[in-house]
């Protein structure tokens, strides 16, 4: 597998901020929710996929654990905000998916992430804290699915 350019995000250590559009034609800041509320940020190659299609799924079994901790849900991937929304309509997907599309890769980059041989990111899910701080991460190869009770296990981080 090749591996991501640089390292990234490491636990303990304050998140790399990035702005990017969103699906629905906003934007999303990263530091907008510094003491606010958590987040997990879900990195996937490209929509349309059938191991991306199969993991926002499967992240449907965490609503529960998302409502309870108060933690926003970002999916981020290269594609462009129209790709995504898309993506996000067929999926019936509920929450805010990302554009890494322009300057291309640059977030999945600060997260040590992107593949630029290859123009997208490999799979990293990120818990960070209300203070901003990475908790927990997993980072799979881009043809590997996440598993979602991992995630739930990172999640109980913020009980």
């Amino acid at each position: 597998m090749p591996q991501p350019q640089t390292i990234g995000a490491r636990i303990g250590q304050q998140a790399p901020d990035f702005r990017l559009p969103d699906h629905r034609g906003g934007t999303v800041q990263l530091s907008a929710l510094r003491g606010v509320a958590p987040v997990l940020l879900h990195f996937f190659p490209f929509a349309f996929t059938g191991v991306c299609a199969g993991e926002w799924a499967a992240l449907r079994a965490l609503d529960n654990d998302l409502a309870r901790t108060g933690t926003v849900l970002l999916g981020i991937s290269c594609d462009s905000p129209h790709a995504l929304a898309a993506f996000a309509e067929r999926e019936a997907i509920g929450h805010d998916l990302l554009s890494d599309f322009w300057p291309h890769g640059a977030a999945s980059t600060a997260y040590g992430l992107f593949l630029e041989d290859k123009g997208f990111a490999l799979r990293g899910t990120f818990l960070v804290d209300v203070a901003g701080i990475v908790r927990w991460s997993l980072v799979t190869g881009p043809a590997q699915a996440r598993d979602v009770d991992e995630i739930r296990v990172g999640l109980k981080l913020l009980e």
